[in-house]
This record gives C-alpha cells, sequence and structure tokens, in this order.
C-alpha cells in the first residue's frame, strides 16, 4: 500500500481553525471535510479536530464511527460496494463478493495494494427490485452477474492504467 504523507496535528488544526469556527456543532462538516481532502481520516486529523473543538477524542472517534461516509484507512481510487441485504443475497450477491474478492486479492473492506479499489459488502443498498446490486464508484448497477461485475472491474483497471 502507497504511503499517505503524513500531515501533524498542528497543521491538521491550522486547517480546520481556517474553515471553521470552534463549535461542537461543526464536527460532522469538519469530518466530511477532512474525508474529503485526505480520503480518510487520519488520526492526526481526530486528534486536531478534538483540540479545535474543545471536545474529547472520544467524541470525535463515537462520530466518525458511527456513520459508515467515514474512512479510518485510505481508500482506493475506485470503491466497489456489494450488497448482501436479503434479496441480493438469494439473487447471489454472496458468489459475486466472493469471485470479486478473489479477483481484487482482497476481502471485503480491503483496499488493494496498488490503492486502485476498495472493496466494501454492505448490509443494504435499498434497492432491492434491482437485486443483486452493486454500487461502483456511486453509481447503482441492477441486476448484476459474477461476470458483470468482473468485466466493469477489469475496464476500470484497464482505464486506470490508460491514464
Amino acid at each position: 500500500m502507497e504511503d499517505v504523507p503524513s500531515v501533524s496535528v498542528v497543521d491538521w488544526r491550522r486547517q480546520i481553525a481556517g474553515q471553521f469556527a470552534s463549535r461542537p456543532e461543526y464536527l460532522i462538516p469538519i469530518l466530511q471535510s477532512i474525508q474529503e481532502d485526505a480520503g480518510f481520516l487520519p488520526p492526526e486529523s481526530m486528534v486536531a479536530t478534538a483540540r479545535h473543538l474543545r471536545i474529547p477524542e472520544s467524541k470525535v472517534y463515537g462520530v466518525a464511527s458511527f456513520y459508515a461516509q467515514f474512512n479510518f484507512e485510505p481508500q482506493g481510487e475506485h470503491r466497489v460496494t456489494i450488497c448482501r441485504g436479503t434479496a441480493c443475497h438469494v439473487k447471489g450477491s454472496g458468489r459475486i463478493e466472493s469471485e470479486i474478492s478473489d479477483q481484487l486479492g482482497v476481502p471485503p473492506g480491503g483496499t488493494t495494494g496498488d490503492m486502485l479499489f476498495t472493496l466494501e459488502a454492505v448490509a443494504c443498498v435499498g434497492a432491492c427490485a434491482l437485486a443483486p446490486v452493486v454500487v461502483i464508484n456511486g453509481e447503482v448497477f441492477g441486476d448484476q452477474s459474477v461476470d458483470s461485475v468482473k468485466q466493469a472491474v477489469d475496464k476500470l483497471r484497464e482505464d486506470s492504467t490508460e491514464e
């Protein structure tokens, strides 16, 4: 996995203070801003957030860990999310998950060493009529098969190597 440049607590706090007042109600917008800038929530940014807002670090981590939108590890350039809800499961999402995990060489929740892909499995996407559902980079694809998802992943990899 590539190394992500480390930013100090002081640097994060300076950046946060330049955008947000020191008010606890800004916790989620601050976390969203950090996630957008860094691609995840580095530990130093969490400490800086707590210090800036004058709240316990445990509260910052509690809020960040509650919402699925926040990540504590660097994420891949492309996110492949497989729905594991009941309808999707019945229509084969377990096999899709297993095969794509093998194709990428990472388990659900993992990111490939080249930082191209993060594979996720979620409890439900909320598009049961389209089962099985796979979300790729935020775009919902219904009625998927192992082959269709493998082809999509191959295409993303091919497009990324051409850039």
